[in-house]
């Protein structure tokens, strides 16, 4: 009994300090310091517009590309990360759910996940969403939308 509670425990950590990684990692949630952070560093905005407990797609996209090692990488050189979440169970304040739905308004979300790469000022330069291959292919794919501009 006592090994199966460590494991719970250990299991337990690990799933924290995962979900931990995310929310304090590169990806911010609020519009303004990525805005802030893009101006400062001449790159793009990254935003994810995301459904994170309860779409499968977006799940998917999350796990097969962006919590990758060669995607960290990528986007650390490439882009600022936003992630804009319209989650069913986890808490959110008022205010990011207001930022969140008027950002959602602004670039038209129709569906999740929905990638849209920005200006610093919010003026769209590409958008992208979920695509089977692996963290190469999605990065791929950006690095061509984004030379576009």
């Amino acid at each position: 009994m006592r090994k199966l509670s460590v494991m719970v425990l250990t299991l337990s950590m690990s799933l924290l300090l995962c979900a931990t990684a995310r929310a304090e990692g590169d990806w911010l949630t609020s519009w303004d310091e990525a805005a802030r952070q893009s101006k400062k560093s001449s790159k793009p905005i990254l935003i994810d517009f995301t459904g994170s407990d309860w779409c499968g797609w977006c799940i998917k996209l999350k796990k097969e590309v962006f919590d990758t090692p060669e995607f960290a990488a990528w986007a650390k050189k490439n882009v600022v990360l936003l992630e804009i979440d319209f989650p069913q169970s986890k808490p959110q304040s008022a205010e990011l759910k207001k930022q969140n739905s008027a950002l959602s308004e602004k670039y038209q979300i129709q569906g999740y996940p929905t990638i849209v790469f920005v200006s610093s000022k919010g003026d769209v330069l590409g958008q992208y969403g979920y695509d089977k291959g692996g963290p190469s292919v999605w990065t791929k794919n950006a690095e061509k939308m984004l030379k576009k501009q």
